[in-house]
């Protein structure tokens, strides 16, 4: 059953706070999407732990309910 682009945001805000979220879905099937992910708790970490504090927050959904998330993390300007 594939996930709904506000689940993913509700996901990724209760496991980081402070992050600003942009879910996009890519084909329009509800099951590829691409997160931008904007947050101060990245900042000095290197992109791959950004990333696994992403996934971390969609607590085991990857490759299960959501198929396919092009992730997009950032640190505040």
């Amino acid at each position: 059953m594939a996930m709904e682009s506000h689940e993913i945001e509700r996901l990724i805000r209760e496991g980081i706070p402070d992050a600003r979220v942009e879910i996009t879905d890519l084909a329009g099937d509800g099951d590829h999407y691409s997160a931008r992910v904007v947050s101060e708790s990245f900042r000095g970490q290197p992109r791959v732990k950004q990333h696994q504090r992403v996934y971390e927050a969609l607590g085991g959904r990857m490759g299960g309910a959501l198929h396919a998330l092009q992730l997009t993390t950032a640190t505040p300007d």
